[in-house]
């Protein structure tokens, strides 16, 4: 059993900032693969950054250079950093987890608004 849990979802204005943090219960955290996902209204949920246990890296071309992942082991937590938001950033943001075998976990999601 896992569960996911997500925070620092927000208004921001367009060329603002916000960091989300997804903290997860399992006992073992750092052989996974972390991901955030997101989707936005009309549209299909989409992978925007993912970290693997040995901390390498992948971004979606469309926020690549203003986003960030990172990890932190002891905390069991993944963190999203989303600079330079744009009002197109606008979705609900899922925290992803996924083990060596078995099926994925998600958070319930958190909803980033980036307008004027």
């Amino acid at each position: 059993q896992v569960q996911l849990v997500e925070s620092g979802g927000g208004l921001v204005q367009p060329g603002g900032s916000l960091r989300l943090s997804c903290a997860a219960s399992t006992i073992i955290f750092s052989i996974y693969t972390m991901g955030w996902y997101r989707q936005a209204p009309g549209k299909q949920r989409e992978l925007v950054a993912t970290i693997t246990s040995g901390g390498s890296t992948n971004f979606a071309d469309s926020v690549k250079g203003r986003f960030t992942i990172s990890r932190d082991n002891a905390k069991k937590t993944v963190y999203l950093q989303m600079n330079s938001l744009k009002p197109e950033d606008t979705a609900v943001y899922y925290c992803n987890l996924r083990p060596p075998a078995g099926r994925d976990s998600w958070g319930q999601g958190t909803q980033v608004t980036v307008s004027s």
